[in-house]
């Protein structure tokens, strides 16, 4: 088994271990000026950009499923998927790449314990600081470096990497027999942005006659195209980490298109009695859509809500928690919670303060549970039956001073969010409660009323402002 090497420093910095290459020489070129000549051919004789929708995507792919035999047999597959990453070069700047265990018996997904993996093009950056947050969360994922030492199916790919995207950090995970849910957890948890490309390293059919695999493989691809996330080892050696990924590429509504599919047989040389089969199979954003942006940062919002009023309850199970760029900026949310079609607490920002919105929404979702005046702390017992709804503010728009007849020209009834504020009081309402109090002089009754002022009339120095909310919610609790 090959060993980590220790590579020595300047004095003052700490020692760095790289993984040898454990395949150069036979999966590829080990001579630096031949590899690269390899890959450039490679790369040459695939298009740089594929047609459809894709091709004028202005996002980089989010997922690349690719095959990983030598590069006589399936780099020409592989190149398909790698081409079309070279306009993104600089903003991809992490690749997560999830490799079948072939070597090493693995009931867990193993991360590298090294600082780079070396190529004979040199040396690949690993992710640690990714790594290290990743294995204190996720108890599934352990540092195993025999894991990797002798594993191709993320070696192989490297030299393409380079040559595409350049100086990038890598995440690499070896897969072993995990629960495709867990390798979902940890897919959501290294989502990012498009900084970060997500590699599924698989080859597809195994030593199947070759009119037998073509039908065998055509049935797995179009089954990877439906995001079915059940296949198995026999139909792609790579099923456990795929699996994970195309349930997150699912929910995080990816669109994808198979870019070539093939099989050692294409390959002069190749036995048509004994194949395997390659797929590239690429996944980009779906074009924008009304409101599509909107329902997945809904889902993310809504399960970081639940999840954190079920772990005060101390209750198990957690609900699969999507991300979202938005979740890392500062925003400002309202929780709702109800219980039997009634209202069982609303706690809420106006304005986003400088924490992200995923740290907003979790503590407000406690404090509707726990710290509603209007109500006793949430119980364990209530959980079930119980619906979440989340309403991310807007700007706020201050209007000024209004006397009620300006009032009832300004504010838009169904639209508008409105804050009331008067003599050192003030209330707000969600455009919510319109569907409550849907005429103009009765929303504005129960809001002074909320704001501690009389109900009825209209005190001088009044002052209105307003907002939009985007408003997420849950579907109602079955019985």
């Amino acid at each position: 088994m090959p060993e980590l090497l220790t590579v020595v420093r300047p004095p003052g910095d700490a020692p760095s271990r790289h993984r040898p290459t454990a395949v150069a020489g036979s999966f590829y070129p080990a001579d630096p000026a031949a590899l690269r000549a390899d890959v450039a051919r490679l790369l040459a004789a695939a298009p740089a950009r594929t047609d459809g929708p894709a091709a004028a995507e202005p996002r980089p792919p989010k997922l690349m499923v690719l095959p990983h035999a030598g590069h006589r047999w399936s780099g020409a597959c592989a190149a398909r998927g790698w081409a079309l990453l070279a306009p993104w070069r600089g903003r991809i700047t992490r690749v997560v790449m999830l490799s079948p265990a072939h070597r090493v018996a693995l009931r867990t997904m193993a991360a590298p314990g090294t600082d780079a993996f070396d190529t004979p093009l040199g040396a690949v950056p690993i992710d640690r600081a990714g790594i290290d947050a990743l294995v204190a969360a996720v108890p599934q994922v352990t540092i195993d470096d025999d894991a990797h030492a002798r594993e191709h199916a993320i070696e192989v790919q490297l030299p393409f990497l380079q040559a595409v995207l350049g100086p990038v950090a890598l995440l690499p995970l070896v897969v072993g027999d995990v629960d495709t849910a867990v390798v979902h957890q940890v897919v959501e948890r290294l989502w990012g942005g498009d900084e970060t490309l997500l590699v599924a390293s698989t080859d597809l059919s195994h030593f199947l006659p070759l009119e037998r695999a073509r039908a065998v493989d055509a049935t797995t691809v179009a089954r990877i195209l439906r995001f079915d996330d059940t296949l198995g080892p026999h139909a792609a050696c790579g099923a456990s980490g795929l699996g994970g990924a195309l349930r997150a590429a699912r929910a995080h509504g990816l669109e994808p298109r198979l870019l070539d599919l093939r099989s050692s047989a294409d390959t002069p040389g190749g036995d048509p009695a004994r194949v395997v089969g390659y797929g590239a199979i690429g996944f980009w954003h779906a074009p924008p859509r009304e409101g599509a942006a909107d329902t997945l940062l809904g889902h993310a919002l809504l399960a970081r809500a639940r999840n954190a009023i079920a772990a005060a309850l101390g209750l198990p199970g957690r609900a699969p928690e999507p991300w979202h760029p938005a979740l890392a900026r500062p925003g400002a949310t309202f929780v709702t919670l109800q219980r039997g079609g009634r209202l069982r607490g609303c706690i809420g920002r106006l304005a986003a303060g400088t924490h992200p919105l995923e740290d907003d929404v979790r503590r407000n979702a406690c404090r509707a549970a726990f710290e509603d005046p209007r109500f006793p702390p949430l119980a364990a017992t209530e959980w079930q039956g119980l619906s979440v709804e989340v309403s991310l503010l807007g700007p706020v728009e201050a209007l000024g001073e209004l006397d009620e007849a300006q009032a009832l020209r300004t504010i838009r009834p169904g639209l508008d969010g409105v804050i009331l504020a008067c003599g050192g009081r003030s209330a707000t309402f969600l455009p919510q409660v319109w569907s409550q109090l849907p005429e103009p002089q009765a929303f504005f009754a129960a809001l002074r009323e909320k704001a501690g002022l009389p109900r009825e009339g209209w005190a001088p120095g009044t002052r209105l402002s307003r907002y939009g909310v985007a408003k997420f919610a849950e579907d109602p609790p079955t019985r």
